[in-house]
């Protein structure tokens, strides 16, 4: 990442220290030690969905004799995951420790369901971590997660079917949607691409991209917008590419996207830096004809928003905190880690941790992109995150608002952009719900 996109992360840490709703609460670790008093392991319960977490768990379990993890594999957190943490945690029985994607955190920390973990995520460990991710974990002057990944945006495409068809790689939207016509027309039943209207965090990180800045802190208040002129050029140019029948509206990584990809129906995807592993997990048999390159952008110039991400949390409830860091520190700071994840063969995250990035490339087989060094698009891409985007506090009402409203879209129910206000209006609501001052710009 770069000083710009450390600007991004001190917006969020000063968002949150603004609100003191971050720092009252969240539970507090005890000291319980990550050696059972009788001599067996302490066992922890670990929630997760990020591809490779089997294969880190079990490699960890290998080399352990002090902790053992149990793991559960959730759905991806808009897909129910989020829920189900929610619904443990109010119930009393969560795992000790959780993925949870920067976008996501704020919201769970102002609902007091983590606790602070800073005496366990002490300073040697974040000094081994890029200070900007650490600093999207750090609300309020407390370290409510250790940091994993980092997830600049980059665009894959089937590079045999680019070359069939005539088609130049998009450097600007415009190119993009120039490319996207030159698809359709070589192939009537070919789109270059797919508009996920089960996932706002998608145009999120468009939006991002583009200049926007839906959640502002000034002193105690937030000032939301999401009617800027940056989110208004995004929602007409996707309702335009919809309208004009240029991509696909499938919901993500669902059979029907999967088997568009499959068959050549679609030619391109518009994801993230771990989307390169996601690609190579579901498309085995076409290996070596896709190629990964920068996002396009309005002028041309490099720009991305930041799609995901995770990190990992530890509920309020656990009383094994320390192994629960010990664990999640393995998994984001060490080479054995990093390699049993991406040695999966389902994963390409892109380290938060900057020293274990070549681990990464190396683990990671390039061939299913003929070789391409895509660690180096991940790495120029992140470069160029936007340095204005902050999180606020009820990021889940304003995505279960723009979700809903996303899947009237395709149907001709509703406009991006309408859709989009609705989740405006949403966040606005529940702001004022939860007692904070709020500036409605929109």
């Amino acid at each position: 990442m770069s000083r710009s996109s450390s600007r991004t992360s001190l917006a969020v840490v000063g968002a949150a220290t603004a609100l003191a709703v971050l720092t009252a609460c969240g539970g507090g670790g005890d000291d319980t030690s990550a050696a059972g008093s009788d001599g067996k392991p302490v066992s922890i319960t670990f929630w997760g969905w990020t591809k490779g977490s089997k294969e880190v768990v079990d490699a960890f379990n290998a080399s352990h004799k002090n902790i053992k993890v149990v793991y559960e594999e959730i759905p991806s957190g808009n897909a129910g995951g989020y829920a189900k943490i929610s619904n443990a945690v109010k119930a009393g029985n969560a795992p000790d420790l959780v993925s949870i994607e920067y976008p996501q955190l704020p919201e769970y920390v102002s609902q007091g369901a983590l606790q602070d973990i800073g005496q366990y995520f002490t300073e040697d460990i974040r000094k081994k971590l890029l200070p900007q991710a650490v600093e999207l974990t750090t609300l309020g002057g407390k370290n409510w997660a250790v940091p994993f990944d980092a997830s600049p945006q980059s665009f894959y495409y089937r590079k045999d079917l680019f070359k069939k068809y005539g088609v130049e790689v998009p450097k600007t939207w415009d190119e993009f949607r120039e490319a996207a016509e030159k698809v359709k027309k070589a192939d009537k039943k070919a789109r270059i691409g797919t508009f996920f209207p089960d996932d706002p965090t998608t145009f999120q990180a468009m939006a991002w991209q583009a200049g926007a800045q839906w959640y502002k802190p000034e002193g105690d208040t937030w000032k939301v917008n999401t009617t800027d002129a940056a989110t208004g050029k995004v929602a007409d140019y996707w309702q335009g590419l919809l309208d004009d029948d240029l991509i696909r509206a499938n919901a993500s990584f669902s059979p029907e996207w999967t088997n568009s990809l499959k068959n050549g129906g679609t030619v391109g995807y518009l994801g993230a830096a771990w989307g390169a592993g996601v690609l190579k997990g579901t498309l085995p048999e076409q290996s070596g004809k896709w190629a990964v390159a920068p996002m396009p952008s309005w002028d041309g110039k490099p720009a991305s928003g930041m799609l995901g991400g995770s990190t990992f949390a530890v509920t309020k409830t656990s009383k094994k905190a320390k192994a629960a860091v010990e664990f999640a520190t393995w998994m984001s700071t060490t080479e054995d880690g990093i390699k049993a994840r991406i040695e999966s063969g389902t994963s390409s995250a892109f380290p938060a941790a900057a020293s274990l990035r070549p681990v990464a490339k190396k683990a990671f087989d390039a061939d299913f992109y003929g070789g391409e060094d895509i660690y180096q698009v991940f790495e120029e891409a992140a470069t160029s995150i936007g340095p204005n985007w902050s999180w606020g506090p009820t990021t889940g009402t304003t995505n279960t608002t723009m979700k809903d409203q996303f899947g009237r879209v395709a149907s001709g129910g509703t406009t991006v952009k309408d859709a989009v206000k609705a989740g405006h209006d949403a966040t606005v609501a529940e702001l004022k719900k939860r007692g904070l001052k709020v500036e409605d710009a929109g």
